[in-house]
């Protein structure tokens, strides 16, 4: 099936083959062995959504994560926050580059219709699923990096002055990319590739060389035990876990928003502008990074959901969905997340002043600003912005960070 975009459709529509099947029979090689199938019948719909739709927003999406890290990573604007926003925009880039060359070949130029070349096999396989799995599971967990991060700038300040650096950010930021890449580590040998020789579909008086598809010995043992634990890894630690944390985490920042609005008024009203002024960027910045991870749980929830119940009906054997119900919604929801893509480019363009003038600066080759002329502090809540006694009297703390927090 080659509805694979950038995680688990591969995996799905494996699993379904696996669901009732007889796995002792299926451990012998010439059992076991199938041939690589591009696209599964009744599924010519894949054929428009990727070698047109996916192709165009993989291009949008190269380009407008090219220009997010060119921004993020000025020197003026380096900092622990854009450092994760521009690893973000890495990850998400790579998740569509990746699978652009199959898609090309496959579908745009029309080679679905054909055994795939043996030579095209393990590229297949590595393209369009192994590496945007990693990658994809990479972005997932920035974002919950990223919702960490605010919200110990936000309500816990002393903390993020002694834990929250930046090199400490830059080294959690490639761990999350090592560890990724860790988990999928046996994707990458469960599956053997030996060449055999097909009449061709196109003219059956030729003959293609592609591939069988035989499990290798240590998934064969137990096909079973291996997709189930394969399967319920990512339902719990690549969707479950993830999209909860950001749900509280978001429901907690933007409770802090509210509040920090109310201090606003009050400092307004104790003319105490400067504060008042540093406190807003700070709620602008952290609203900013709420609609970019409310994005991101928009498209990645109704995923997870699929994944989830794919993962009850395989593991209790009761049927929830037809397997073409199921194929169809996985193509739709990972093509939505390919269409999100963009969309935090737009985010950063209509939320951060910062951003925009740096931006135009690019590509007016005006000259950068010094360092100095940037914002030197952000306004952030410390304690949730408590107040407290000093002398006999009653003040309200807000206290100051680095720019680093400022996007």
């Amino acid at each position: 099936m080659s509805s694979t975009k950038f995680e688990f459709s591969n995996n799905v529509s494996a699993m379904a083959e696996y669901n009732n099947t007889d796995f002792t029979r299926r451990r012998q090689l010439n059992e076991t062995a199938e041939i690589l199938k591009i696209l599964e019948p009744g599924q010519t719909y894949i054929v428009p959504i990727n070698g047109i739709v996916s192709i165009i927003f993989i291009f949008v999406t190269i380009v407008t994560n090219i220009l997010v890290m060119l921004v993020l990573l000025r020197k003026h604007m380096r900092s622990p926050t854009n450092i994760i926003l521009s690893a973000m925009a890495l990850a998400d880039m790579l998740t569509g580059l990746f699978p652009l060359p199959t898609y090309f070949y496959f579908f745009t130029l029309g080679n679905y219709d054909e055994y795939p070349p043996f030579d095209w096999c393990y590229v297949y396989k590595l393209f369009s699923d192994y590496l945007p799995l990693i990658f994809h599971t990479s972005s997932i967990w920035l974002t919950v990096f990223l919702a960490i991060l605010r919200y110990i700038y936000v309500c816990h300040t002393d903390t993020a002055r002694k834990f929250c650096t930046l090199p400490n950010v830059i080294k959690a930021t490639v761990g999350i990319f090592v560890v990724a890449a860790l988990t999928q580590t046996t994707r990458f040998i469960e599956t053997q590739f030996i060449p055999i020789t097909k009449p061709s579909k196109r003219n059956p008086s030729e003959t293609v060389t592609t591939c069988l598809l035989p499990y290798s010995d240590f998934v064969a043992q137990d096909l079973d035990l291996y997709f189930n634990i394969m399967i319920g890894f990512r339902v719990i630690f690549i969707h479950f876990i993830p999209c909860s944390l950001l749900l509280i985490l978001n429901a907690l920042l933007i409770r802090t928003m509210r509040q920090a609005q109310l201090r606003r008024r009050l400092l307004l009203r104790q003319n105490k502008k400067s504060e008042s002024k540093k406190l807003a960027d700070s709620n602008c910045t952290t609203l900013m990074l709420v609609a970019v991870m409310s994005l991101f749980l928009v498209v990645e929830l109704p995923l997870g959901v699929i994944l989830i119940l794919f993962s009850i009906q395989n593991t209790l054997n009761i049927n929830i969905m037809e397997q073409g119900t199921l194929t169809l919604l996985t193509t739709l929801f990972n093509t939505c997340i390919l269409v999100s893509y963009p969309f935090n480019f737009m985010i950063y363009c209509a939320m951060s002043r910062q951003f925009r003038e740096t931006f135009k600066r690019i590509f007016t080759c005006k000259p950068m600003p010094l360092q100095r002329e940037c914002s030197q502090y952000t306004a952030v809540p410390q304690e949730n912005g408590k107040a407290h006694r000093d002398n006999n009297t009653t003040l309200v703390e807000i206290p100051e960070i680095k720019k680093s927090e400022q996007i």
